[in-house]
């Protein structure tokens, strides 16, 4: 025991330095200096060197990821971080897109979003299809999948293909095709997208399969009424041109039956191409789906309506997946209502007219001021029009259905108030009531088109094709419409105005047969000849006015008519033209784009036809026997004929050729020079004081363009004659009269501003066709 106590006494100095040693050195270590973050980056700064190349390379730093020697080891950061969108408390607008309309209503696109894949044996290649729906936004909330070879048969059932949230269409390939296996189409459409899809057509043939699926989703633009996806898949071996053409039978039935339908025909074309026969079919996929070569095509009637991106393989298929988002934007949106006022005739508006007229004292607003005359008696007109006619404001839509009239518009409001009341049986009578009233309206409207081919009228046959195809609007598509390209267009058709010397020598006047005097009944049966369709010119007087109260005005145009004529001049508000710009292609592009077609007053036109006239009778029977236009019992037809007559009579004699030149006049009608044209109907035989009359309406003529709601300024203009005016056409066949051949063997056929130079050329003859200048 004694050892035991006298042991620990000994080892306890021991045990207590080795304890204090042990207290010192973890104090120590524990000492290690604290530094901020701000601290070490000061302290870097403070100690930077730049990289250089031997750091690199004895440390082997990829180049990829190497700084260029010479930069900084340290780039100081940004004094204030940039904040996130999504950061941010208050977003600054809303992210543009087709992804993000897209992602904000995968539900309600304009047109369906598509998943498309050429996927052999869909069987094999479910789950990976599951995953991608699982995992992938677009292709969980896409519209339609579109699967082509899905190598499907009977005794698959639908169960084992089918997808979550899908309704399944399918079409297997069967002994029609002439092979065992493979082929097979199959068609996915989403249940919150349209819930009402159904097959219409299916086709298997050793060159073609389809399947067509027709779709009424919720929510369509207005101007579409049907959805119609057509899967396709064309064999590598089949018939390019029999596939083709069985293919555009099926299109063809289809827009017959839907002409106002969105049509998407997408799937494995192999070696075809569709717009081959049908060239108005847009194609979107613009990239290689298989190998080197675009096999699978995605078209669409509607232009601009997808946007196409590659997505990677389904499993072991060899083809390219594509995700066809959908960019269309509805006409609602792409522009605006437009508000305009029309002029409304209540019924009995043209008796009361008649009336007014009948009863007024016209010799109140007789004065030797021509123009003050004309003015009064068209304001008189115009005020009493506005007296007995009202004027509405109409919202025009450009989606609007032709069909829809006031009626159907009065039981669309009534079917509103009726749900917004939640009376259940008066919401359920004014629902029958617009069925009612569309289809009525809708009959309506198919008898009015089918009208205009009852008839042997070509006029009328013409507007039942414009209204069928809608030619009239697609060419109506301009860039931009504002008022500075109104004063562009004001200025561009004004180009040909210059500068002329006053004096001009004048040619030894014919023989004066006096001053043209015009009666009334001459007057009246121009203006019962008035087309009351034709637009209302500068002044406001519309040509209904005008041809149903022809008795009752007739006396006081006589005098404004006459007074014009013997003193050789016309008032500015006759001569007033509005130049209405009309599109010459689909896509403009420059103002030369524009054809300027005048609207002048409705009066003058008849005062015009008049003069006109009486210019024909007093011109000789022999003038310019090869102008085929304009004239009487006279036509293209005409003109080909002694041109091919000409020609080949000529050809028949050995060692002879022919030479033809086509001309062409640009801006025919605006190059007529008043002074020149004077000279010439001189020359002619008609009498000055028409020649002077004539001058006076071609020069100083006030002149604007009117686009859209914009009106431009006006310009004052004395060279040309305005196109649609009904002295134009005469005036230029009298102005190119004198453009003759000098040389017997030489032929100048004409039809307007268009002309034939015809050569005929002998053997020996080496002299070249000449002609006399039109000036």
């Amino acid at each position: 025991m004694a050892a035991r106590t006298g042991a620990a006494a000994l080892s306890s100095p021991v045990w207590c330095s080795f304890l204090l040693l042990l207290c010192i050195f973890l104090n120590v270590c524990n000492a290690v200096i604290s530094y901020s973050r701000q601290n070490l980056i000061d302290l870097g700064f403070k100690h930077s060197l730049s990289v250089s190349g031997e750091y690199q390379r004895t440390h082997n730093i990829l180049e990829e990821i190497a700084r260029p020697p010479g930069s900084p080891w340290m780039v100081c950061p940004p004094s204030k971080r940039r904040r996130r969108r999504r950061e941010r408390k208050q977003k600054r607008g809303c992210r543009s897109g087709s992804d993000a309309r897209l992602r904000k209503q995968p539900h309600r696109p304009a047109l369906p979003s598509l998943f498309v894949s050429n996927a052999r044996s869909i069987t094999h290649k479910l789950d990976e299809l599951e995953l991608q729906i699982a995992t992938t936004s677009f292709a969980r909330n896409c519209s339609i999948i579109l699967i082509t070879e899905s190598w499907l048969h009977p005794l698959i059932p639908d169960a084992a293909v089918e997808l979550a949230g899908r309704t399944l269409h399918r079409h297997d390939r069967n002994s029609n095709s002439g092979k065992s296996r493979g082929g097979g189409l199959c068609v996915y459409v989403h249940n919150e997208w349209c819930c009402n899809s159904r097959i219409i057509h299916t086709h298997c043939s050793p060159d073609l399969e389809v399947l067509a699926v027709s779709c009424r989703p919720f929510y369509i633009p207005r101007e579409f009424t049907v959805v119609i996806v057509i899967a396709v898949y064309i064999p590598p071996d089949a018939n390019v041109g029999t596939a083709l053409s069985l293919l555009l039978n099926t299109i063809n039935k289809q827009q017959l039956a839907h002409p106002d339908g969105v049509f998407i025909v997408a799937g494995d074309f192999n070696k075809a191409c569709l717009k081959t026969v049908l060239p108005k079919f847009v194609q979107f996929v613009d990239f290689a789906t298989r190998g080197e070569h675009t096999l699978d095509h995605v078209y669409s009637n509607i232009r601009h309506a997808f946007r196409a991106t590659p997505l990677p393989h389904l499993a072991g298929s060899d083809h390219l997946c594509m995700s066809l988002t959908p960019t269309y934007t509805p006409l609602l949106r792409k522009t605006k209502p437009q508000t305009k006022t029309i002029k409304t005739w209540p019924e009995g508006a043209l008796s009361q007219l008649q009336d007014c007229f009948s009863t007024t004292v016209w010799d109140l607003f007789s004065s030797h001021n021509l123009q003050e005359y004309t003015d009064t008696v068209l304001s008189y007109i115009r005020n009493c029009v506005d007296n007995v006619t009202v004027n509405k404001r109409v919202r025009v839509f450009p989606n609007q259905k032709p069909w829809m009239n006031s009626e159907v518009q009065s039981l669309l409001k009534s079917r509103n108030t009726a749900f917004k009341s939640g009376d259940r049986a008066a919401y359920r009578a004014a629902r029958a009531d617009l069925s009612r009233g569309i289809r009525k309206a809708k009959a309506a409207y198919r008898r009015r088109i089918e009208d205009h081919f009852a008839d042997n009228d070509p006029r009328k046959m013409w507007q039942g094709i414009n209204h069928i195809t809608n030619y009239r609007s697609n060419n109506q598509a301009t860039s931009r419409i504002d008022a500075s390209l109104a004063e562009d267009l004001n200025r561009f058709f004004a180009r040909f105005e210059t500068t002329r010397p006053s004096a001009v020598t004048p040619l030894p006047p014919a023989p004066s047969t006096g001053t043209l005097t015009l009666r009334e009944h001459q007057v009246r049966c121009v203006l019962r000849s008035v087309n009351p369709r034709k637009a209302a010119g500068p002044d406001g007087i519309h040509g209904k006015v005008l041809r149903a109260c022809a008795d009752e005005m007739t006396g006081v145009f006589t005098k404004i008519f006459n007074l014009s004529l013997s003193l050789n001049t016309v008032p500015p508000c006759l001569k007033t033209s509005t130049i209405i710009p009309i599109a010459k292609k689909t896509a403009v592009v420059s103002p030369n784009d524009y054809r300027p077609v005048a609207l002048t007053p409705v009066v003058m036109k008849c005062f015009e036809r008049l003069v006109c006239q009486h210019i024909r009778a007093s011109l000789p029977p022999t003038l310019d026997p090869h102008q085929f236009a304009y004239r009487t019992n006279r036509s293209t037809e005409d003109a080909i004929t002694i041109a091919l007559h000409t020609a080949l009579s000529h050809l028949e004699h050995r060692g002879s050729y022919v030479r033809m030149l086509f001309l062409d006049f640009s801006s025919a009608f605006n190059h007529i020079i008043p002074e020149i044209l004077v000279q010439k109907l001189s020359h002619l035989g008609l009498s000055t004081p028409i020649c002077l009359w004539i001058k006076d309406v071609l020069t100083n003529r006030p002149h604007s363009v009117r686009l859209g709601p914009h009106l431009s300024s006006t310009i004052t203009l004395s060279t040309g004659s305005p196109q649609g005016c009904v002295l134009s056409p005469l005036l230029f066949t009298l102005y190119t009269s004198d453009c003759s051949p000098t040389h017997l063997s030489n032929t100048i056929i004409k039809f307007a501003d268009d002309t034939t130079v015809v050569g005929l050329i002998s053997r020996g003859m080496s002299r070249t066709t000449e002609m006399r200048s039109t000036d």
